[in-house]
């Protein structure tokens, strides 16, 4: 009973700590957000990122700190929800005007009659990471052990979800044959993870560090860089990506090439500096306590990123390749991959 009474209380208590962080990280946006727009004439714009503290979606705060969405003129509102999924269902319903989650949710709105497009790249690899719980490490050594397992991804029909499809269909497990399981990512992961509620499940940085730190798992996949992505995808993967809807996108150049530009500036400013200099800038609460971890976490996950915002060559293909694997919607429809994303704000950028 005792026992139970411990697995309830650090569930609530990593309840707490994942909603006090959500709440830190929307109170830093909205305030950043503020006093980015100087003397509030820049134009307003709202983005949902689909967990403003993961690593993966980090040039988003990263930018409202070091203010190039001020130097543009824009005002930008960054809100965060905690699976990329949630992002997309904000932006289709006008909520918002762009998301910052995973570019393959461009292929899966089109098939659905939703026109959305990405912007700018971010990264050429998923970033993520299959992690196996130490109970379960001597029963699943490969995606092949997939049979009968729970998996835990941050939510159904998420980027994590997707992935996690194609993985266990690559290795000749039906998606039937094991059950995804929504556990969002930090505290609630690592806690779905330790009382055994999930047997593995794909989550990215600083979760992933946390997990090797506290000797919760183990990584089975690493999908961090491009050699990862490569091994276990067949191709780059372009995934976190600034996405808007296109009729948007046509109607707003102008603001659209400014959010471009920061950006850009932003993955440059990246690709000269330490991971340390990178997490000093961030909020501290993304930190939880621990820097060195922290910095850890963002140097173990800054190889996927691009260092120009430009679409990596090939990298759709690999994505409409992935999701035709397990997504019937997907595997049954003609995708006109021209239209999930454009160059032409990334190119005025870099040029």
């Amino acid at each position: 009973m005792r026992k139970s009474a411990r697995f309830a209380a650090s569930a609530a208590a990593g309840l707490l700590a994942l909603s006090s962080l959500t709440a830190c990280a929307n109170d830093a946006a909205g305030s950043t957000a503020d006093s980015g727009g100087g003397d509030g004439k820049g134009e307003h714009v709202k983005i949902m990122v689909g967990g403003l503290d993961k690593v993966i979606y980090m040039p988003a705060m990263l930018t409202q700190r070091l203010g190039y969405f001020s130097a543009e003129g824009l005002d930008v509102e960054l809100l965060s929800e905690p699976a990329g999924v949630q992002a997309e269902t904000a932006l289709v319903s006008g909520q918002v005007q762009g998301a910052v989650g995973f570019y393959d949710h461009t292929l899966d709105l089109q098939v659905k009659g939703k026109a959305v497009e990405s912007v700018v790249q971010f990264s050429h690899a998923p970033g993520e990471v299959e992690v196996v719980s130490s109970k379960a490490a001597g029963k699943i050594s490969s995606p092949k052990d997939f049979k009968g397992k729970k998996l835990g991804v941050t939510g159904l029909g998420s980027s994590t979800d997707f992935l996690t499809k194609y993985l266990a269909v690559k290795n000749g497990v039906n998606v039937s044959e094991f059950s995804p399981v929504a556990v969002g990512a930090g505290p609630t992961f690592i806690s779905a993870l330790q009382k055994g509620s999930i047997d593995a499940g794909m989550t990215t940085d600083p979760t992933v560090a946390t997990i090797l730190d506290k000797k919760a798992g183990k990584v089975l996949i690493d999908m961090r860089t491009p050699e990862g992505s490569q091994a276990a995808l067949g191709g780059p993967y372009p995934s976190s990506s600034l996405y808007m809807q296109t009729d948007w996108v046509n109607g707003h150049k102008e603001t659209v090439q400014k959010l471009v530009n920061a950006f850009v500036k932003t993955l440059k400013w990246m690709s000269t500096h330490s991971a340390s200099e990178i997490a000093a800038k961030m909020p501290a609460d993304y930190s939880q306590g621990n820097k060195t971890l922290y910095a850890e976490a963002i140097k173990s996950t800054l190889p996927m990123f691009t260092k120009d915002g430009v679409m990596p060559a090939n990298g759709p293909e690999t994505v409409e390749k992935v999701l035709k694997a397990f997504n019937p919607n997907i595997k049954n429809a003609k995708v006109d991959l021209s239209k999930t994303f454009t160059t032409e704000f990334v190119e005025k950028a870099t040029g």
